[in-house]
């Protein structure tokens, strides 16, 4: 064992450092810059164009007298000043007025976006911080029209922290997230294994490893060379990424915190991102062995490519039926494991599954090295069980 593991980290050290110090590895730096920056204008229109459609709802709990009021006093701005400068409101009949009712309404109401209570003098807006920042302007000038009269008026303000539905809604958008990041990189990635063996199966470099080296070994070396360059590339990607958010500003407060939190979920996201990425490229091995040509490798590998988009379809839509058979399929089942557990990880904070799930998708990983070898071997090398057989009958026919 020993000897095999030591065996691997010479070959993943001679093709990481191959790899790495490359021109061609400047180049696929560079290769997703691109369609990022489109990603990313194409994302910036997207979201002027939903501030352009979207409005936000404002929920009205005031008397019915002043209600209505407050409604007429907007459609009747909303003529002059555009139906999308002022925000929607709604008349909520329910209410008791107290801020606990008022929290627990906004609460259950997804659609909005804070509550407008007290009274048409004297009105306190409640909701979070963006929200209520953003529309009090607004909220001011039209209780100041609804009044009829030259008062000043003063809105209290109430913010309140996220509330149960709204963090998990919060949750659900970084599990989506999640995995849509993993299953994109390990797409992207994981065929740079297969190219990696066709082409040294071509040159007969293999062949002259295998002779020296045990095929375990040399696999190993490999499937983690490949994921060390991945590794590589998406640290530098990230860097550039964060440097540019830097350097542009946001309000990182904002993004929602996944359940066991960022730094444990950063640090699950590599390992699972690893485990998606061994598995996939263990699996593009054994296609290697079997294929001899670059058509070979394309017919070969377009069933997993379709597979893998099956696989992640399952772990996304069964992010919002935790427990339920689906999920704990999707969990269980080592392809689609990577992608359903990194969502648990943004809903749930108990750690002790991620173990688990990350030894149990290591000895899968193993079991299809294992067959990889085994069908190398036979198809390639020449020997094995069939080999033998075929060999004795050749040797019988030619008695």
């Amino acid at each position: 064992m020993i000897e095999t593991i030591r065996a691997a980290f010479v070959i993943a050290r001679r093709d990481f450092s191959a790899i790495i110090f490359s021109k061609s590895f400047f180049f696929f730096l560079l290769g997703p810059l691109f369609p990022l920056g489109i990603g990313i204008a194409a994302g910036g229109l997207g979201s002027q164009v939903s501030r352009d459609i979207d409005n936000a709802v404002i929920g009205v709990a005031l008397s019915p007298e002043e209600a209505e009021t407050l409604l007429a006093t907007r459609i009747r701005l909303s003529r002059n000043l555009g139906s999308k400068t002022l925000p929607e409101l709604v008349i909520l009949r329910s209410l008791s007025g107290q801020e606990a009712d008022i929290i627990a309404k906004l609460d259950s109401e997804k659609s909005l976006n804070a509550i407008l209570s007290g009274s048409l003098a004297k009105p306190v807006l409640t909701g979070s911080e963006g929200d209520v920042n953003k529309w009090r302007g607004k909220i001011t000038l039209l209780a100041e029209t609804a009044l009829s009269q030259p008062v000043e008026v003063e809105i209290e303000t109430r913010f309140v922290r996220q509330t149960g539905s709204s963090s998990e809604r919060g949750q659900l958008l970084t599990a989506q997230a999640g995995q849509a990041i993993l299953i994109l990189l390990t797409m992207i990635l994981a065929g740079m294994v297969l190219s990696n063996l066709v082409e040294e199966k071509t040159n007969k470099i293999i062949e002259i490893l295998a002779a020296a080296i045990p095929m375990d070994s040399i696999f190993l070396g490999k499937l983690f060379a490949m994921l060390g360059m991945a590794l590589v590339g998406i640290a530098v990607w990230s860097t550039m990424g964060l440097s540019v958010a830097l350097a542009f500003g946001g309000n990182w407060g904002a993004l929602p915190v996944p359940a066991v939190g960022w730094p444990l979920f950063i640090i699950l996201m590599i390992l699972y991102f690893s485990m998606a990425y061994l598995l996939l490229g263990s699996l593009f091995l054994g296609i290697g062995a079997m294929a001899t040509t670059v058509r070979e490798v394309q017919t070969l590998s377009m069933p997993v490519t379709m597979g893998q988009l099956l696989v992640f379809f399952l772990a996304y839509s069964s992010i919002t039926k935790l427990g339920e058979p689906v999920e704990w399929f999707a969990a269980l089942f080592p392809f689609s494991s990577p992608f359903a557990m990194i969502a648990r990880a943004a809903q749930m904070d108990n750690l002790w599954q991620h173990g688990l799930a990350l030894i149990w998708q290591g000895l899968f990983t193993m079991v299809i090295i294992r067959f990889s070898v085994m069908l190398f071997r036979r198809n390639v090398m020449k020997s094995g069980q069939a080999a033998r057989k075929k060999s004795l009958f050749a040797r019988v026919a030619g008695k």
